[in-house]
């Protein structure tokens, strides 16, 4: 148990210091929040990392199909945290049903509209965002359309094949297209910060971080995270997040964090992908390196 502890004790120093040095280095900087566990645990680091306080503000894409909860647990935590939160979204293909559910793209497609479009547009500042008013809770549009040029997200290495490619801070051009044979090394904790202007960068605080110490991590910690994840007595549970008609949840009866920290190490998944129930996933040749090379989380 001690090593555990410790394993995640040097796992929080790292995130904290590369949170404080994208702070620190980068001008116009947000964090992407999907809702999700990993994201959640970013921003949790971020708020141990800048004393209780979010200095920056959170980017959620809003494709209209999340799970319901999710977004009730997203304004919930947003209002209790006290956070700059910003949702942005492709309107334009919503209302005009371009989208896999209304049958008009597969579901490669609608991801790059819904959420690399989207994205896109919403760092630019090209299409409108709406920002969370803390009096009245509801969202308004934002007055501010400054393009957002550093971007803080929470992928690990170990969730998906594309993402094993990344680096903790890593260029994008100014369209937000990622050339992944052009990375920075970064050897011994030296890492580059001093990237030519127009550049679009990625901070990746939990590169390391594997799916059992998330976990550990949010049970040592008391994270709260919305109950998707659990078993609700039906032998099933989410174990990835994302829009309800492309995401299917596994097999399971972990009701609480410690089932599911026990499950991982049971090795009950060693073999099946943390993605496998993202239906996206398997049209792109079972990853997401088609849809991130082109600005995709």
């Amino acid at each position: 148990m001690s090593s555990s502890i410790d394993k995640l004790d040097q796992l929080e120093a790292q995130s904290v210091y590369i949170l404080r040095e994208a702070y620190r280095e980068f001008k116009s900087l947000v964090m992407l929040w999907s809702i999700g566990k990993d994201s959640t645990v970013l921003l949790w680091l971020a708020r141990k990392a800048f004393f209780g306080h979010v200095p920056f503000p959170l980017v959620h894409i809003d494709t209209n199909y999340k799970i319901p909860e999710m977004i009730k647990y997203r304004d919930e935590l947003a209002l209790k945290f006290k956070l700059n939160m910003i949702v942005g979204q492709n309107v334009q293909a919503l209302k005009d049903k371009r989208t896999y559910p209304d049958g008009a793209l597969d579901r490669i497609s609608c991801c790059k509209a819904l959420k690399t479009d989207a994205l896109k547009n919403t760092l630019s500042g090209t299409w409108p965002r709406k920002r969370l008013n803390h009096v009245t809770g509801q969202y308004e549009i934002d007055a501010n359309t400054e393009p957002y040029t550093g971007v803080i997200v929470g992928a690990r290495a170990d969730e998906e094949g594309s993402r094993s490619k990344e680096r903790y801070f890593s260029p994008r051009d100014r369209n937000s297209d990622w050339d992944v044979g052009d990375q920075p090394p970064e050897l011994w904790n030296q890492f580059k910060t001093d990237f030519a202007p127009g550049t679009h960068i990625r901070v990746h605080p939990l590169l390391d971080w594997t799916e059992l110490n998330i976990w550990e991590y949010i049970q040592r910690e008391n994270i709260p995270i919305t109950y998707l994840y659990f078993d609700q007595g039906k032998g099933k549970r989410y174990r990835s997040l994302g829009c309800y008609p492309c995401t299917t949840p596994v097999d399971s009866t972990a009701k609480n964090i410690s089932e599911i920290i026990e499950e991982l190490r049971s090795g009950k998944f060693k073999n099946i992908a943390e993605r496998s129930g993202r239906a996206q996933d398997k049209e792109d040749g079972g990853g997401l390196e088609t849809l991130r090379k082109d600005g995709y989380m």
